[in-house]
């Protein structure tokens, strides 16, 4: 029997392609693709993977992934079933599943009033993505608001972890082996209108800042350096609009690399090191991707 035959079809397939559903539309197959339906299921597939040494990777909605043009080995998991991804509201905090839509959630949060997440505005992905990355920007990091994790272990078994525990820094976070499968997040209620306008206010300096929404784009590409900006110093370079293949650095804003249609995630790799390179050698300065390189 294979590793998981027991899995219902819906559950579990087998070489399904990864690009439709990342961000880049780049990259090859996953040997096995599950969406788990509840807690224990996720944690079989741990188990599993944990005893036969099978790579596991967690997809999310592929907002800061690069997937390799001939796909990966083992296991990738995306937590989209309901379970995964409902959300409740219970006066000023919000329960929210691991695979829940941050964008949604900012949203939802912004419209009833209740601030803490509105500066997150404009940041794809899941909450459990999210927190794993300390996501955030200029106005601020999702752990601000964060109160406490539940988590399944490497063990199959559930923990809830605090942001005390989970160290979290500049795109960093503690979470180890741990998977997020919920969060709570604090919140305070604040006058509905002004929320709205500060809202718009992020949101507008990010459409006019960024590339276009459509775009096949991962975000940041890379993370800014200690008292600096990644983009700054990719524009100082000269290398806005530098490409290589089917890959280029947006003219509108340094640090998004930029993939055309039906190019290959080898050629996003390959700008990553060059463009990696000819900063440190105009700049001194070696940046670290943050995006997720599979």
């Amino acid at each position: 029997m294979n590793l998981f035959d027991d899995f219902p079809e819906a559950v579990c397939r087998r070489n399904l392609p990864l690009a439709p559903m990342t961000w880049f539309k780049l990259g090859g197959p996953a040997e096995w693709f599950i969406e788990p339906r509840t807690e224990q299921e996720f944690a079989t597939v741990i188990r599993r993977c944990g005893e036969t040494e099978t790579p596991l990777r967690i997809l999310g909605m592929g907002a800061n992934v690069l997937v390799p043009d001939e796909g990966v080995p083992g296991v990738v998991v995306r937590l989209s079933s309901n379970h995964f991804t409902n959300s409740v509201v219970d006066g000023e905090r919000i329960t929210v599943g691991g695979g829940g839509d941050m964008t949604r959630l900012v949203r939802n949060s912004v419209r009833r009033g209740l601030a803490g997440l509105e500066q997150l505005v404009g940041i794809p992905g899941t909450v459990g993505g999210g927190i794993c990355m300390n996501c955030g920007g200029r106005y601020g990091e999702i752990a601000s608001a964060l109160l406490s994790v539940r988590v399944l272990g490497p063990d199959g078994l559930v923990r809830e972890r605090t942001p005390a525990d989970l160290g979290f820094g500049y795109r960093t976070c503690n979470l180890g082996a741990d998977h997020v499968i919920s969060a709570v997040f604090g919140l305070r209620r604040t006058d509905p209108d002004a929320l709205q306008r500060r809202y718009r206010e992020i949101w507008s300096f990010k459409r006019e800042t960024q590339p276009a929404l459509g775009v096949q784009s991962a975000g940041c590409i890379f993370r800014n350096p200690a008292g600096g900006s990644a983009g700054q110093l990719i524009d100082q370079a000269g290398l806005k609009g530098f490409r290589i293949g089917s890959a280029s650095i947006s003219e509108r804003h340094a640090n998004f690399a930029v993939a055309d249609r039906g190019g290959r995630a080898l050629d996003v790799k390959q700008l990553i090191r060059a463009v990696t390179d000819r900063v440190a050698e105009h700049c001194g300065v070696r940046l670290e991707p943050e995006v997720k390189i599979w």
